[in-house]
């Protein structure tokens, strides 16, 4: 009857493998088929079943999770909006925090701005972040 537990228990963890694509339980998976073989094998007690699956699956991880720490880092990929910061803008509406007025064009698009001082049209600004949709500017000497 043990086996049939184990059984199951694998099938469990492989599906939840599938289903996640992270590796977060492939190596109780394992733990759980060597668990398996042992119980077909042996007469172990249900006490040292658990044990067997706990010492292998730490094993396991202990092993292998450093190796795939390796595959999972992403590299950070900067997106659109953030590739704009340190550009340079020219402002199409006079910017004016207190007044909430500011507009400037950056490649052809037109963004919201907004900065620590007034800066009047026709400026040349630097971006020094992006904000969500609107870019924060310092003036351009």
């Amino acid at each position: 009857m043990d086996i049939i537990i184990w059984a199951v228990a694998v099938v469990i963890f492989i599906i939840f493998e599938i289903i996640t694509v992270q590796l977060v339980s492939v190596w109780f998976a394992v733990g759980a088929f060597i668990t398996m073989l042992a119980v077909g094998f042996s007469d172990i007690s249900f006490t040292g079943q658990l044990v067997l699956f706990i010492a292998v699956s730490a094993v396991l991880v202990a092993v292998t999770f450093p190796l795939t720490k390796k595959f999972r880092k992403r590299e950070y990929i900067p997106t659109n909006a953030e590739l704009n910061t340190g550009k340079q803008a020219i402002v199409t509406e006079e910017i004016n925090t207190r007044s909430g007025t500011g507009r400037v064009s950056l490649n052809g698009v037109y963004w919201k701005a907004v900065s620590d001082e007034i800066i009047p049209m026709d400026s040349i600004v630097t971006v020094q972040a992006v904000d969500g949709a609107k870019l924060i500017v310092k003036y351009s000497e």
